[in-house]
């Protein structure tokens, strides 16, 4: 790629856009199912979603699935999983159908052979025989003779077997005998072509380092570059977003819409940054989630070469603090706003304030988004995903009220989910308690002091919360204690440890006596301790 024009004719492929400016937006995320969705992947589907829904448009999912070889069993099912986690569910798709099926590249196969032979026909496409070994012949002495471009383009292509350098009836003899072989673009050189990007701006790219790409493969599955354009024009898909690392690729298939006689129903590009490793040194990886320690995968996913490799919503994510973490990476709008919840993204998401340089990827600031998240929502709302973890714990959370209770009690101290059983797992199962924390200073005075509170406790007829702890603040200043001095040793008797929320709140849900028992078991477990 070149950003300065050379002396040469130029392409300058303007699309029509006023065409689009008074139609609704299609777009589209076009994985291919051959492992978890990354995070970068999810983050192009979520720009496309808030793009699109923002002005009323249809999102659709297409599979591209042409390259069989890489294909991998329930990867499919995987993407269709994450999308519906994140909440940006397709409009069309696969599973769901639509105006424009089959929504599976596989399933749109003869009509790719079609338009590569329009292209033979026109004179921007040919038929390739050469072999890898071949190929791979002709590369050696490219090399020989000190020719620095390897590439099958304009510079190698008349040395090679191809319909440009047979005669018309040898390729016909050929293709009825089966030889496989394949259909490349002609791609000459020496022209540039200009393009708009809606998040790099203004480019400039020339054809001279672009090789004759393969269109049609010798199993007649069309490459990337080929479904790409075939399959946009024929869904109307009135933009383009995807990774920059498809930016060098963008010459390929604006020479494609030109070849078509498309230019005017070509769709408007946008190219994404790139999620950057934490230290800024290259994309983020899948490895490096294994490496550094945090998920980059949107969902668990049974990697063929990694194994099984945890995913946001496996370590406790909430999907909408995993959507909100992805949207400012490499996005904000201005305001210095950072939490949004799906709503407010869509009203705000402007492709214009999309970064052109990468972003870096912060789990530490993710976990922040999921705290702000788990804070922001109540109890009611939470329970969907807590609920699963204590069920997993066997806890009796028959009272649904009391667990909600619970959860609103302890959110605030939660940044993943299951910090919910760290946090609140004693409301469910009597703790041990952490004697040591209080043996040191533990006295008789002490001991009679919560044998009397049991006592006075036990003839409550009311168990709220300011009875709790007015009648304890009261009777500790009674026997001369600094409420501190009683309060902490209480906090451990209940919960075991020095942690938890309010005490009082915990003697109230725990309930008189749940909370009169742990009390009193604790006084034991102590003077045992202590060989009293």
């Amino acid at each position: 790629m070149l950003l300065s024009a050379p002396e040469s004719i130029y392409l300058s492929f303007l699309p029509c856009y006023f065409i689009f400016a008074i139609m609704v937006p299609r777009v589209r995320f076009a994985p291919s199912p051959t492992g978890g969705l990354h995070l970068g992947g999810v983050r192009t589907a979520l720009f496309n979603y808030l793009f699109t829904k923002k002005q009323g448009g249809q999102f659709i999912l297409r599979v591209e699935d042409t390259d069989q070889t890489r294909y991998v069993e329930g990867a499919e099912d995987y993407i269709y999983d994450c999308l519906d986690w994140c909440r940006i569910p397709p409009d069309e798709s696969p599973k769901k159908g639509g105006p424009y099926a089959p929504y599976r590249q596989s399933e749109r196969k003869p009509q790719y052979k079609a338009f590569a032979e329009k292209l033979i026909q026109s004179g921007h496409a040919y038929y390739a025989f050469d072999t890898p070994e071949e190929i791979e012949a002709l590369r050696q002495k490219l090399r020989e003779e000190g020719r620095d471009n390897l590439q099958y383009g304009h510079q190698s292509r008349m040395r090679m077997k191809n319909s440009l350098t047979l005669t018309p009836e040898k390729t016909k003899h050929l293709i009825e005998q089966g030889v496989p072989h394949v259909v490349r673009l002609k791609v000459e050189p020496a022209q540039t072509v200009r393009f708009t990007d809606l998040v790099k701006g203004e480019m400039e790219m020339t054809t001279d380092s672009v090789d004759d790409k393969v269109l049609l493969k010798a199993d007649e599955m069309p490459t990337y570059h080929l479904a790409v354009v075939v399959d946009d024009h024929a869904m109307k898909i009135t933009h383009t977003f995807r990774g920059e690392e498809w930016l060098p690729s963008t010459p390929v298939h604006i020479l494609l819409y030109k070849y078509f006689g498309w230019e005017n129903e070509m769709p408007q590009f946008a190219h994404f940054p790139l999620i950057l490793k934490p230290d800024g040194n290259g994309k983020l990886s899948k490895r490096d989630g294994e490496r550094l320690g945090f998920p980059v995968f949107a969902m668990e996913w049974n990697d063929p070469k990694l194994g099984k490799v945890l995913g946001f919503r496996e370590l406790g994510f909430l999907p909408e603090a995993f959507v909100n973490m992805l949207a400012l990476l490499g996005w904000n709008d201005g305001s210095g706003k950072e939490v949004f919840s799906l709503d407010e993204l869509v009203n705000a998401f402007d492709i214009n304030r999309v970064h052109s340089h990468g972003a870096k990827f912060d789990y530490e600031k993710a976990k922040w988004f999921n705290h702000e998240w788990i804070k922001k929502l109540t109890a009611a709302e939470l329970m969907p995903s807590v609920l699963p973890l204590y069920e997993k714990e066997k806890y009796n959370v028959d009272d649904r009220k009391k667990v909600e209770e619970i959860i609103s009690l302890v959110k605030e101290r939660c940044t993943l989910l299951p910090d919910f059983i760290e946090q609140s797992g004693f409301f469910f199962t009597r703790p041990k308690v952490q004697i040591d924390l209080i043996s040191e200073k533990w006295t008789n005075e002490k001991e009679e002091f919560f044998n009397s509170i049991i006592e006075k406790w036990e003839q409550m007829n009311s168990w709220e919360h300011d009875l709790l702890e007015s009648s304890f603040k009261d009777f500790a200043r009674e026997q001369k204690f600094k409420t501190g001095e009683v309060l902490f040793p209480l906090r451990v008797l209940l919960v075991g440890g020095k942690f938890g929320p309010g005490v009082f709140d915990i003697a109230r849900i725990l309930g008189k006596e749940e909370t009169l028992g742990r009390i009193h078991s604790g006084i034991r477990v102590l003077n045992d301790a202590l060989g009293e």
